[in-house]
């Protein structure tokens, strides 16, 4: 692959100087460069090129048949870099095709409601979403960035904390009326504990003990997930307990929906909600640092 020198395109923008103002003075002037400069330059070129493009005389210049060939592809060029930094510039604001992996029960409580919200202020952005609570890999996927709650897997990814919210164990009013209400830790063994079915970073439901020491609980239940809205809804069926966000059920504790467990023994049980996303800086694209501004100035998970 042939070297490509820099200075070709100023080489190129002095000749169209040198043309359009038909001297070599009057190109330095419009350049701040001196006439001896431009000389020089415009001789370096016709040596590179291997034949002349201009004629001096003390009274005019003259542009070669040859030299009127390269003035045409120079403006071309020359036009087309201009359209591309303009492009380059324009990036700068947020455009695009912007990609977002949500876990379920923030997608449709929290950021769905917010995505019109979002296109409304910038018309020039596109969202696909897509909503699973399994980990992907936002490099396959091709996605922007993710949405993510609970402890984070060491990774190349960046990270923006979105809010904190403690946790809660749940189970509708008809499931305690038929099984009980759980006392203690212990009392769990005989309950059906909601799980999900794919791997979590936790091994269980954290409890304070007897002697003060945290205890975990893992959700062995018969019943197995693939998402914490539809975690909710099975709770809120009488299918077992679940354990939860409270941004995510509060409003069914409050309306009665769902009764609040071993509030006794939670040992500050808290669970973060982080953006992830790949790059940072400067090379982090326009439509991706608007929305992770956009979030941190909407969510209130307290």
């Amino acid at each position: 692959m042939a070297r490509i020198d820099v200075n070709r395109f100023a080489e190129m923008e002095v000749f169209v100087r040198v043309v359009e103002t038909q001297g070599f003075s009057a190109a330095a002037r419009d350049l701040k460069m001196t006439p001896s400069a431009v000389s020089k330059l415009i001789g370096r070129l016709e040596g590179r090129l291997g034949t002349r493009l201009v004629r001096r005389s003390t009274r005019r210049l003259q542009v070669t048949p040859e030299g009127n060939a390269f003035y045409e592809s120079s403006v071309r060029i020359l036009a087309d870099m201009a359209a591309a930094e303009r492009e380059a510039a324009a990036g700068a604001a947020p455009r695009g095709r912007l990609r977002i992996n949500c876990n379920v029960p923030f997608g449709q409580h929290r950021l769905v409601p917010l995505v019109p919200e979002f296109l409304a202020r910038h018309p020039e952005v596109a969202v696909d979403l897509v909503l699973t609570d399994q980990v992907v890999d936002l490099i396959e996927e091709r996605a922007d960035l993710a949405i993510r709650a609970g402890p984070l897997a060491n990774s190349s990814l960046i990270a923006r904390k979105l809010g904190e919210t403690r946790m809660a164990v749940v189970a509708s009013p008809g499931y305690l009326e038929a099984h009980g209400r759980p006392r203690t830790p212990s009392d769990l063994e005989r309950h059906n504990l909601l799980g999900f079915c794919f791997s979590r970073i936790y091994e269980g439901w954290p409890f304070s003990g007897r002697d003060g020491q945290t205890v975990t609980v893992p959700p062995t239940g018969r019943s197995l997930i693939s998402d914490g809205e539809t975690m909710r809804l099975m709770a809120l069926a009488g299918a077992g307990i679940a354990r939860h966000a409270r941004w995510h059920v509060g409003p069914d504790i409050e309306a009665g929906r769902l009764v609040a467990l071993l509030e006794d023994h939670n040992p500050g049980d808290t669970e973060a909600v982080h953006a992830v996303y790949v790059g940072q800086g400067k090379f982090l694209p326009a439509r991706v640092r608007a929305f992770l501004d956009f979030l941190v100035e909407k969510i209130d998970l307290g």
